[in-house]
């Protein structure tokens, strides 16, 4: 039954494509390439217009993502709206591709195994209750798709591993903002962020409000958090150059992917030594467990930024709104993103012209793959029945 309502399904679906070829099940990305620069100047979404960018740093590039609009459930009488999310991989892009493949998928069925859930589960009741309230959408519900998405990767790092061991060194943070009967519905593991823009008419501003939970050991709180979790490892957190990584290795607490760091049955040959720590651990020294938040929008609210922390290391959150509020509508990720690459020229005091010209593996030294998507809300379409269709 399940398999027969996601074949009706039909979406607007925008996903970036560097060889020039659809790379979206439905619909068609219609975006644009120059050189390592992808980019979809402006498109519409259920409440409103959207604009998105990606500019490439690493070989490969690890950041992944995507805009889906329109039906977010299996049920026919699901809940309709906007689903975003940004993938930014690390130690190669599997973990953000696989992310970007099935996330969404797992989104729109997990109203129908919450429901099933029902038969063994009293807590279950309350929650099925809520999700029917709120259309279908709920924060168990994302919850439940985050981790299910977590141990499919972990699977097919067990298949793959022996041939190809890499692959359990291989994770992605994962940003995921969900715009459903009026309500923002933000899910975080990592680093990456999203910032709304929101009018102060008091001040007559738009001010930036940072809305997503990161969980880097650079703050202090992810740290205590951490050690909490494992008492009985001093090494859990350690400063090495000045930078804080949990096991002397990574600087993020969460993530999907990293098996190294999740069962310690991949935690021996034959991964390579640097990647492997050097006590046996009983429980997963990073979790999959997303930090969620659920806000009811307002009209206050003008947009949404999401994006990698390639951005965030180089604009502010303030600068960020401040662009976009300043700014047309039509190409404003664009231009963020490139507000981002002469932050990054100037810091090595060169000419954003130069560093146009450097190509991508090279320009992973002067910054990081950059993925943003800004999402305007337009607050006459917020208020319309989820239920309708486009």
């Amino acid at each position: 039954m399940v398999s027969r309502s996601l074949k009706r399904i039909a979406s607007r679906c925008w996903r970036p494509s560097f060889d020039g070829e659809n790379s979206c099940k439905a619909g068609d990305a219609n975006g644009r390439v120059d050189g390592l620069l992808w980019y979809k100047d402006s498109g519409e979404h259920y409440t409103g217009k959207f604009s998105m960018a990606v500019i490439q740093a690493n070989n490969l590039l690890e950041d992944h993502s995507q805009l889906e609009s329109g039906p977010l459930s299996s049920f026919q009488s699901g809940p309709y709206g906007t689903f975003v999310g940004i993938y930014d991989g690390h130690g190669g892009p599997e973990a953000a591709r696989f992310i970007n493949e099935h996330l969404f998928d797992y989104i729109k069925i997990s109203e129908f195994l919450l429901l099933m859930d029902l038969v063994t589960n009293s807590k279950a009741i309350n929650d099925a209750e809520f999700t029917t309230e709120n259309h279908g959408m709920s924060a168990d519900v994302i919850n439940k798709a985050f981790l299910a998405t977590e141990e499919d990767f972990l699977t097919l790092v067990k298949k793959q591993w022996l041939s190809k061991p890499l692959i359990a060194s291989v994770g992605s943070c994962c940003l995921v903002g969900i715009v459903c009967s009026g309500l923002l519905y933000v899910a975080n593991v990592g680093d990456s962020r999203v910032v709304l823009g929101r009018l102060e008419k008091a001040f007559k501003e738009v001010k930036a409000i940072q809305l997503s939970t990161e969980h880097n050991v650079r703050c202090e709180s992810v740290r205590e958090e951490l050690q909490s979790l494992h008492p009985n490892d001093p090494k859990i957190v350690v400063l090495r150059h000045k930078v804080w990584r949990v096991k002397g290795i990574i600087q993020i607490a969460r993530s999907i992917g990293d098996a190294y760091l999740k069962k310690d049955e991949f935690n021996k040959e034959p991964l390579l030594p640097r990647f492997r720590v050097s006590e046996p651990f009983e429980k997963p020294v990073l979790q999959a467990k997303p930090s969620i938040l659920v806000q009811k929008l307002s009209p206050k609210d003008r947009f949404l930024i999401f994006a990698s922390d390639g951005l965030w290391e180089l604009l502010s959150n303030q600068d960020a709104v401040n662009i976009v509020n300043a700014c047309p509508r039509t190409g404003i990720a664009r231009k963020l993103v490139k507000a981002a690459l002469r932050e990054a020229a100037k810091k090595r005091e060169m000419r954003y012209s130069d560093l146009k010209k450097v190509d991508r593996g090279v320009r992973r030294h002067f910054h990081d793959d950059i993925t943003v998507i800004v999402l305007f809300l337009d607050s006459h379409l917020l208020s319309r029945a989820s239920c309708r269709r486009f």
